[in-house]
């Protein structure tokens, strides 16, 4: 079969959330971790995804990579092009989103893009260029206090033209509820007026299905999962798209844990609501700081005594207030850094201790989980929440893995897991 679409997603969790919405419209999807270093079969997929870790990296490193992301999916023969980020358009004034779309346009050489991370489903929606989170505008939203990517800024519009060279558009929500024609009429308006991109307005999934009809001779669509609802049925009514069934299933085994490292409001009620329940070890910055191999061995000599038939929680999950405590004390990066390197050395380690279901909460966590268990693809299987499915991972670790983006997920989401799973 075919790569009928390529995509290239600023983080991992992004990149499964991604993967998760193709496969729900019946598109066999596969998910790699950066590029393949092996011989890559791509098997049945009709779609690849190259999860990066590029969200918060330099702007310069960022495009690179992605950049060769692209190339690594154009040899393959690629029709069609998807650049994945944060439904929460997780950036700063400077980049990442916006240098990387405009590197991946014009190497592609082609003048005009969109840009729509709405997710309506999880609360994500765009109305008058505004990012919506819930009934809050993003700015006003937990998002302000977000520790790597703090946004404050709403209006997409005016935000993305302050990271890229070229003008920004905006599709108004009433040529989207018009329908794919409107829509793609509005494309041409705009890109003939000059603008590079088009930040396309949208409140439900109807709209997402109509902005992914619209844009199927874009050659780059960028945005967050939602978008890419009605793209398997561009496919399909091309006679390039035969499966209706893209899950993929397997049987799981092994015990059962949660490893997480994000402090987003979400994840955090997801600790809470299993802290009374399960064993649970809190993993610090400031005690890693003293003695980050010491923390690790007390981890793992912890893990060594609970009970196999009960899943335990490491995390390292805190409030905003006890969060700016430690970067002020450790220096921001530091301060993930250490979070993220010890949660990669755990992981491993209880890997080795049989764990074979492992839930991974916060984009950071999963990038430096994966990268230490050596997974560099994955297959994906049953959804859990909205964004967020069961993997089964491809070649020597054998393991199902969940990557769960912070904000994902309800409540009741670490033991709704394992239930799913079965």
């Amino acid at each position: 079969m075919a790569i009928l679409l390529g995509a290239i997603a600023d983080d991992f969790t992004g990149a499964t959330d991604l993967a998760n919405t193709l496969v729900k419209e019946g598109m066999p999807t596969i998910q790699t971790f950066g590029i393949p270093t092996k011989d890559f079969d791509p098997g049945k997929a009709a779609a690849i995804i190259v999860a990066l870790k590029s969200r918060s990296t330099p702007v310069g490193d960022a495009v690179q990579e992605s950049l060769e992301a692209l190339e690594w999916l154009m040899s393959l023969g690629t029709k069609q092009f998807f650049f994945k980020y944060c439904s929460t358009f997780d950036s700063t004034a400077e980049g990442n989103i916006g240098p990387v779309a405009e590197a991946l346009l014009g190497r592609l050489g082609e003048p005009f893009s969109i840009a729509c991370p709405a997710f309506p489903t999880n609360g994500r929606t765009i109305y008058k260029g505004h990012l919506f989170v819930g009934d809050l505008l993003l700015s006003d939203s937990s998002m302000k206090d977000h520790p790597l990517t703090p946004m404050n800024d709403a209006n997409l519009v005016r935000f993305l033209g302050r990271q890229t060279t070229g003008s920004v558009g905006l599709v108004p929500f009433e040529d989207v509820e018009a329908g794919s024609e409107a829509i793609r009429q509005t494309y041409e308006r705009l890109s003939a007026l000059g603008n590079m991109f088009a930040v396309v307005d949208a409140l439900n999934d109807q709209n997402l299905y109509a902005i992914g009809e619209a844009s199927k001779d874009l050659k780059l669509i960028t945005g967050g999962s939602g978008v890419a609802l009605g793209i398997p049925e561009n496919f399909r009514k091309s006679g390039e798209l035969q499966s209706a069934d893209g899950c993929y299933q397997w049987q799981p085994d092994g015990r059962a844990a949660v490893l997480s490292g994000s402090c987003s409001a979400m994840t955090r009620a997801q600790v809470a609501a299993v802290k009374d329940r399960w064993p649970c070890f809190n993993l610090e910055a400031i005690a890693l700081d003293k003695d980050k191999n010491g923390v690790v061995e007390k981890v793992l000599a912890w893990v060594d005594k609970q009970d196999g038939d009960v899943p335990y929680l490491i995390y390292s999950s805190a409030d905003p207030g006890d969060v700016a405590k430690v970067q002020e004390q450790l220096g921001r990066t530091r301060a993930g850094l250490l979070v993220e390197e010890a949660m990669g050395v755990i992981a491993a380690g209880i890997v080795k201790r049989g764990i074979g279901r492992l839930v991974v909460a916060g984009g950071e966590t999963s990038g430096a989980v994966v990268k230490s268990l050596g997974v560099e693809a994955i297959q994906i299987g049953k959804e859990i929440d909205p964004g967020v499915p069961w993997c089964k991972t491809i070649g020597d670790v054998s393991l199902s893995l969940a990557l769960k983006s912070g904000n994902f997920g309800n409540e009741d989401f670490f033991t709704k897991a394992f239930e799913v799973l079965g």
